[in-house]
């Protein structure tokens, strides 16, 4: 059975992430396939994390609040490089791969900085049984987003109109 620790779960969609970002850089793959992928992943995945994860962690002492809006900060940032690179037309383009770069650059700034404060903060201060518990509602909530089509061009677009706000 595939392991339920919300951690375990946001570390394996980054490492998915990070090969998506691979095949989107190899001109000779089906680059608008994987980014069509990469989309549905990143919006479904910062979705259920905002959803379910950081409202829980927030309330932890030893988990710094700021570095949950921080996150949720970078969110909004990942979301308006996916939309400059789902608008970007070709992906043989320079464009194409200009907007690429800018969204490897937010993405991984964000795992990375995620991975070394806030999931290593809920390593080492939420029980395995509550980061199971997390890691099905993270589960139920990305499956649900991804049902709904939320890399789609149109909701990528809601999201970065009402994050900035």
């Amino acid at each position: 059975m595939s392991s339920t620790d919300v951690v375990e779960l946001i570390l394996k969609d980054h490492r998915r992430m990070e090969d998506l970002f691979r095949t989107m850089r190899n001109a000779e793959a089906d680059r608008a396939a994987a980014l069509e992928e990469f989309a549905h992943l990143l919006v479904a995945h910062a979705s259920a994390e905002e959803d379910e994860v950081y409202p829980a962690l927030r309330r932890y002492k030893n988990v710094d609040g700021e570095d949950v809006d921080h996150s949720v900060h970078e969110h909004q940032e990942a979301n308006e490089a996916l939309l400059a690179l789902l608008e970007a037309g070709d992906p043989g383009s320079d464009e194409w791969d200009e907007k690429l770069e800018e969204l490897v650059t937010a993405v991984n700034h964000h795992a990375d900085e995620e991975e070394r404060t806030l999931l290593n903060d809920a390593r080492e201060n939420v029980a395995d049984e509550r980061r199971s518990q997390l890691g099905e509602a993270f589960r139920e909530a990305r499956a649900k987003y991804l049902e709904d089509g939320c890399g789609g061009i149109e909701n990528v677009r809601k999201l970065v109109a009402s994050g900035s706000e």
